[in-house]
């Protein structure tokens, strides 16, 4: 994942734009970094913050920094923005998505004059360099923008800053969100909305999918009109995004209250405590709570100052212990007790089990689990959410893997295992929750998810529980 910000001024812009950046920390651990633009030119910083704060490391650009004009971002992945240098001029340009077609891609620019691209340490290409590239092979930014959209396979959105103002693209479907805010002297752009509210900003506009603006301190110009198709990521409610932020008009802590309230009200269990796993499933838990009147508490806390949100390292080694390290019990509200516990999903089933396993040895007399969205039965090809080597890392390719033969797993096979109401579907499940050793378990229904989303599904990107595409 990852995330960006960008600030148009008629005043310094570097204290918005620090803290509008360091607002989407939660969104990748890897790297960080700022290009603002004033009278002098450009100014670039990239900062590499896998073992160490945002707001630490860049500090001292907000002194040494002046401009009006500024974009950021927060990256899991390759430093950026980059600064560029093309027949289009100068510009900084900062992006968020993934690409399935690199290869390709790399090879339409060689044959189109690009002779080489800077190569990373994992000896992959940096994806914000290619974008650019493929952006300065046309006679304008707009048309290099528009030209992204067309040859990109996967999820593309592009901050694009020159010395006039901010080129603004949402993806083509969009799966991610990018949203403008406005105050008195300035214009912001944002992918969380909770990153401008304690800056003065108000929301102004959500970019429509595919829509391209172009944006200054005054006003924002509509360069490309939204596409009619949307297929934004359900799983950002679930999950990635933060509790205070709103996309498409609908904020993420009310929706996942709303998706508690309608796991309750098919549940049927009896408990003492009903919990929530830290930070994502607390929400689903009180609102899972409100309904049956179980008695809601913290059977264990997270430990933040120093650990990130687990699905951040990029190995699995490394996932399991941060997994193991940050939750720490409170063995007075576990003990002897029937806990339920709220998880905003199980992808690999190592962390949820792991989890379950110290509770019992903490004391708990059961342990039933509720997942906050269906199984996720199929990577994602469009984010980085279930990114993965191979699909059998996922635990419900393992099962249906054991239950069918390897040999027989196929798309339609696992839309099968999809279907809630399928018996296959009731021996998939309990087969997990075999494996993971909890006294219960029972996935949110996907169209429960839905609705407490409320947006309509074919505006919802579902790919990784229904194989929708």
């Amino acid at each position: 994942m990852g995330g960006f910000f960008g600030v148009a001024s008629k005043n310094r812009c570097v204290s918005d734009l620090f803290f509008g950046v360091d607002y989407h920390s939660h969104l990748g651990p890897r790297r960080g970094g700022l290009a603002v633009c004033g009278e002098n030119g450009f100014q670039r910083s990239i900062h590499n913050i896998e073992n160490s704060l945002f707001r630490a490391k860049f500090e001292k650009e907000i002194d040494e920094f002046n401009g009006n004009l500024g974009i950021g971002s927060i990256s899991d992945y390759e430093p950026q923005p980059l600064l560029i240098s093309s027949h289009l001029g100068s510009f900084a340009i900062a992006t968020v998505g993934r690409v399935k077609n690199i290869p390709e891609l790399k090879e339409l620019c060689f044959k189109n004059g690009i002779g080489h691209f800077s190569e990373m340490q994992s000896g992959q290409i940096n994806i914000t360099e290619l974008i650019a590239a493929l952006i300065s092979q046309k006679e304008s930014i707009l048309s290099g923008l528009t030209y992204v959209q067309k040859v990109v396979k996967g999820s593309m959105s592009v901050l694009l800053m020159t010395r006039e103002g901010i080129y603004c693209m949402r993806d083509k479907v969009g799966r991610m969100p990018v949203i403008l805010g406005k105050k008195e002297d300035a214009r912001c752009v944002t992918f969380e909305t909770s990153a401008f509210v304690n800056l003065g900003y108000e929301h102004e506009k959500d970019l429509g999918p595919g829509e391209i603006v172009f944006m200054d301190s005054d006003h924002y110009t509509v360069l490309k009109e939204p596409n009619q198709e949307m297929k934004m990521c359900a799983f950002m409610w679930v999950y990635y995004g933060y509790p205070t932020s709103t996309y498409e008009g609908v904020n993420v802590e009310m929706s996942r209250y709303k998706c508690g309230q309608l796991m309750a009200k098919r549940d049927h269990v009896d408990v003492d405590i009903v919990a929530g796993v830290p930070d994502s499933g607390i929400a689903h838990a009180i609102g899972y709570s409100n309904v049956t009147k179980d008695f809601y508490g913290r059977p264990f806390i997270k430990y933040t100052p120093t650990y990130a949100r687990s699905f951040m390292p990029q190995s699995q080694t490394e996932r399991e212990f941060v997994a193991r390290k940050k939750l720490i019990p409170v063995k007075e509200l576990i003990k002897d007790q029937r806990l339920l516990l709220i998880d905003d999903s199980i992808v690999r089933g190592t962390q949820l089990g792991e989890t379950t396993q110290f509770l019992y040895d903490s004391g708990a007399k059961e342990v039933h689990i509720r997942p906050a969205c269906p199984p996720v039965m199929f990577g994602c090809k469009y984010l980085n959410f279930s990114r993965s080597s191979s699909e059998m890392q996922l635990i419900t390719h393992r099962v249906i893997c054991d239950l069918e033969g390897c040999e027989k797993v196929s798309k339609e096979t696992l839309k099968e295992y999809a279907n809630p109401d399928s018996e296959k579907y009731k021996k998939m499940v309990d087969e997990i929750c075999r494996r993971l050793n909890f006294t219960s378990l029972d996935y949110a229904r996907l169209d429960d998810l839905v609705e407490s989303i409320g947006l309509p599904k074919c505006k919802l990107c579902t790919y990784c529980w229904d194989g929708e595409e």
